[in-house]
């Protein structure tokens, strides 16, 4: 098993990986190249050892509700195998496709959304659509012309679009 700081030393050695320390002394490490909405690869490697990494998007890993692996046991060779992995998967996304959705006339001045940003039209089980657009420095969530909801970040946004359950829509 390998120590707390061997396990920082292995994850500084990925230069694609920015550090994040968290509380208690805990340490995350982020992939901002992702291509998902999804950028935290290692969370809460904490001082006793123990740490999550992200394995949400691998076949055969045992993953907890959010995608994580616990890594407390994990060799180097383990553990950098499933850091080649997790970034590799997390390099492209098969399902996001560049559509630009077009600004509405009355707001020449928004910037055209694509799909691969996390905007345009988001679809669930139900069939029930809704679109994330980006306006006044706000990601916004429309049910239709409502608003549904507002976000300053497009993660915080795709986040409460993943947990209601949608998924983005390609747009022809």
């Amino acid at each position: 098993m390998l120590n707390v700081e061997q396990k920082l030393k292995i994850l500084e050695s990925y230069p694609q990986l920015q550090r994040k320390n968290v509380s208690l002394g805990r340490v995350n490490f982020h992939y901002e190249d992702s291509a998902y909405e999804k950028k935290i690869v290692a969370l809460h490697i904490h001082p006793n050892g123990n740490g999550y990494i992200y394995a949400g998007l691998l076949p055969n890993y045992e993953t907890d509700a959010k995608g994580f692996v616990n890594i407390r046991d994990y060799s180097e060779t383990d553990l950098r195998t499933l850091l080649d992995a997790t970034l590799q998967a997390m390099s492209y996304n098969p399902d996001a496709i560049e559509v630009v959705e077009k600004a509405p006339a009355s707001k020449e001045s928004a910037p055209p959304v694509t799909l691969s940003s996390g905007g345009g039209v988001w679809i669930n089980e139900e069939g029930q659509t809704l679109t994330l657009k980006y306006d006044n420095d706000m990601w916004c969530v429309y049910a239709g012309q409502d608003l549904e909801m507002a976000y300053e970040s497009r993660s915080e946004a795709g986040e409460y679009l993943h947990e209601e359950g949608f998924k983005p829509q390609a747009q022809a």
